[in-house]
């Protein structure tokens, strides 16, 4: 997949792309790779277990809602522009028919595997903005978007 950024959008600093299978293994992998590329903006521990937390959420719902049963790829890309990291992460699974209804706390639509229904609610929390695009069998966007401390020499 390809990002295209416009003219409206700040110049970016540094990207990076990764897609893995959508096996619940590569959870932590998504994790691990968002930190230590957002690592380069110098962000508080607070800023990076609550991106961590939102990545892994998005990859989750990859993984166990969009994919269900089968398999598939997860994609992820981080833009890093100004003090701010953009993360898009997406899927190609059966897509969310009601994203409204998605974004309510505590719903879920795999009640059997003993889910939350928090994962959208987390995201939300934890990012600076948040924005779900879904297609019904054409699979998720999820794009997140968060600033670290407007002072680039805190310590």
């Amino acid at each position: 997949m390809k990002v295209e950024y416009v003219a409206s959008q700040p110049k970016v600093d540094n990207y990076v792309r990764l897609q893995f299978p959508s096996c619940s293994e590569n959870e932590s992998l998504a994790r691990v790779a968002v930190a230590a590329f957002v690592a380069q903006l110098d962000p508080t521990m607070e800023e990076l277990t609550e991106l961590k937390t939102a990545v892994s959420e998005a990859v989750t719902n990859a993984i166990i809602h969009g994919y269900e049963e089968r398999e598939g790829d997860v994609q992820i890309e981080c833009a890093i522009y100004d003090r701010t990291v953009r993360i898009v992460i997406t899927d190609r699974g059966i897509g969310i028919s009601d994203i409204e209804e998605a974004r309510q706390p505590l719903y879920t639509s795999r009640p059997e595997l003993e889910r939350s229904g928090m994962g959208l609610t987390i995201m939300e929390s934890f990012v600076d903005e948040l924005e779900v695009e879904s297609t019904v069998g054409e699979g998720t966007r999820v794009t997140m978007i968060k600033s670290f401390g407007a002072d680039p020499n805190r310590k």
